[in-house]
């Protein structure tokens, strides 16, 4: 029978006798609107909701131990990563839950027809009216408008409740508290990560030149493929390129332009001109040409020109082109299509943030049907404020099931220091221009991917000085997570950082608590890349560009190691804070990351909230790889 059909009198009852049986708890609650939207009404009782209920997975708290043994350079099981098979058994909530939670939502008076269980198991999905969800949920709906952009979006009005004996199962419910869309840039197709301006990296123009420069003398003024090989020490021809693979991500509209490609070739790589990469679509995903401009091509371009330039032309280099332009994807829909045990397109993205499928042009079946490359290298990202907690470690804990199976994630940091987006936190943990808390990075705060924050030549230096962390144009994303705990193997990093070298900041400017993730882990130049885009030559400045590079520098550690009969380096970071991997690192020791007001935090001796452990020095990386089972 459906939820409204029975008499108010029996639905009261209904919610008395499960108050009696398992009272009501508090699941999730919003201290504060987040800045810029305004309550302004009610929300319509018969406005009907995509209603998604995310059930808690089993041994997540035993993820970390199960990435050790595999990742841990001193695990007898090193390298010896998890089948898909495995982790979705490992991680898929049992029968018992899914009962637990269908009882619930059935002994509300939601007929069976109008719930469905997804494909992976984890998620339950029902529309169903504001007036059931307020109900259900014991909360409000109201319709919030964005000051500036004048959107508006339907949001609970700060908490929602459930069941206590159901609460244990479950994750989060959608769409409730999540609905922090930052309406500060305008955008002119949709709403997702891949419209110009979005998230906290962006490719940063810095201006044209006339030629292209040809050698490494003047890698302070524009930075080459044969700058990066001489700064790195990457000196290395593929020999496994049959069973090496290495992907870059792209949100449509972003994409690539063909004549683009060969000419960057043309001037640095002549024997790739008419190489491209090799295109996986997902949720419509393809090269559109419909819209133009550095906004649209300028990532894009920059991060295929390079790593495809940099592994060279034996080597392919996978593109995962994720979304159409009717509904543009999120980081969401990418993992829905590597991993069935995820997959949250029929049950569990969130119409914010993620693309729903089907739309007017696509109807997405990708549910785990994409292959894994062993390294994939994304340029984009949020906030963890932007995003809120349960969304996020929902998410997190999905790279690290990925992990096991071998993959290496790696994550800009961020181009606006301390930061985030370019807005601070207010006192009540909200996005604010005005605000003076700093405001960490997502993913790359995720104790699951390596965050890759950016460094520079000085000016006037050559490839055989010492690069600083970036301070021109851009500054790299870092400081500590307000979400994620420090996992094991960064623990003597950052209480060294925070115990040898003085933090000028009140305890409420930042999570100075030393308990919290800190990032970047790594950094990688990210200044004056020269990129083609539009027929220009074009100098482009971001973290956007140290993160494909580092993923070209370490699929080199791949080949070899798959040439020599060994695994993939796959899940990384316990790896490279181990002791004996700090010689495979140059120290970055100057610069500063600023942002809200200060001058954020200083690259100093060993690991620091800036550059991370340093530039990675290919020749002692690849030895100490190599070294290892």
């Amino acid at each position: 029978m459906p939820f409204l059909t029975q008499s108010f009198v029996f639905l009261t009852f209904s919610l008395l006798v499960t108050a009696i049986v398992s009272p009501r708890v508090v699941h999730e609650k919003r201290d504060a609107t987040p800045s810029g939207w305004t309550p302004v009404r009610r929300a319509a009782a018969d406005v009907v909701l995509p209603l998604r209920i995310g059930l808690t997975q089993p041994n997540l708290e035993t993820l970390d131990d199960y990435l050790l043994e595999i990742s841990h350079p001193e695990s007898p099981n090193y390298g010896k990563h998890w089948s898909a098979a495995k982790v979705a058994e490992m991680f898929r909530p049992p029968p018992a839950a899914v009962k637990t939670v269908l009882e619930w939502l059935e002994d509300e008076g939601l007929d069976a027809s109008r719930v469905k269980l997804s494909k992976g198991g984890s998620w339950i999905h029902a529309n169903m009216t504001v007036e059931e969800a307020e109900m259900l949920l014991g909360t409000e709906y109201h319709v919030y408008q964005h000051g500036e952009s004048g959107v508006e979006h339907i949001a609970c009005e700060e908490k929602y409740h459930l069941p206590e004996h159901v609460a244990e199962h479950v994750d989060l419910v959608m769409p409730t508290l999540h609905f922090d869309v930052h309406m500060g840039r305008k955008r002119s197709i949709d709403t997702s990560i891949g419209q110009p301006g979005a998230g906290i990296v962006n490719p940063k123009l810095m201006g044209e030149v006339e030629s292209a420069l040809l050698n490494t003398t003047s890698c302070d003024e524009q930075i080459t493929p044969d700058c990066l090989r001489a700064l790195y020490g990457y000196d290395y021809t593929p020999v496994a390129t049959d069973k090496n693979s290495i992907g870059i991500v792209e949100y449509t509209p972003v994409a690539y332009l063909p004549a683009d490609m060969d000419m960057f070739f043309g001037n640095y790589s002549p024997t790739q001109v008419g190489q491209r990469p090799v295109v996986v679509s997902i949720d419509g995903g393809y090269e559109q040409t419909s819209f133009e401009g550095f906004s649209i091509n300028g990532e894009a371009n920059l991060d295929l020109q390079y790593a495809m330039a940099l592994v060279g032309s034996t080597q392919n280099v996978t593109l995962y082109q994720v979304g159409d332009l009717v509904e543009g994807a999120s980081f969401n829909n990418f993992l829905d299509a590597l991993d069935a045990s995820y997959c949250t397109y029929d049950g569990g993205d969130n119409t914010t943030f993620d693309g729903v499928y089907p739309d007017s042009e696509y109807d997405s079946k990708d549910c785990g049907t994409v292959s894994l490359t062993n390294i994939i290298s994304t340029s984009y990202g949020y906030t963890e404020a932007l995003l809120g907690p349960a969304y996020i470690q929902r998410q997190c804990y999905e790279y690290g099931k990925l992990g096991l199976m071998g993959v290496t994630f790696l994550y800009s940091s961020g181009d606006n220091g301390v930061a985030g987006n370019g807005e601070c936190l207010d006192a009540d943990g909200a996005e604010s221009y005005s605000g003076t808390r700093f405001n960490p990075g997502f993913p790359g705060t995720c104790p699951y991917v390596t965050s890759v924050g950016a460094t520079q030549v000085q000016p006037g230096k050559t490839v055989n000085d010492p690069e600083v962390a970036c301070d021109t144009n851009i500054y790299s994303g870092g400081g500590f997570s307000n979400v994620f705990a420090i996992p094991d193997w960064q623990v003597d990093a950052v209480h060294g950082y925070l115990n040898n070298y003085s933090v000028a900041y009140a305890a409420d400017v930042y999570n100075s608590s030393g308990i919290s993730r800190g990032y970047p882990d790594i950094a990688l130049n990210g200044l004056n890349y020269s990129v083609i885009s539009n027929g220009l030559i074009q100098l482009v400045a971001g973290t956007s560009a140290s993160a494909p590079t580092a993923a070209a520098i370490l699929s080199g550690v791949n080949d070899a190691r798959l040439a020599a009969g060994k695994s993939p380096i796959g899940f990384i970071n316990p790896t490279i804070y181990s002791s004996n991997f700090s010689s495979g690192f140059n120290d970055i020791t100057s610069g500063n990351n600023p942002g809200c007001g200060t001058d954020g935090f200083s690259a100093q001796p060993g690991w620091d909230p800036v550059t991370g452990l340093g530039t990675l020095n290919f020749p002692k990386l690849l030895d100490l790889w190599l070294a290892l089972p």
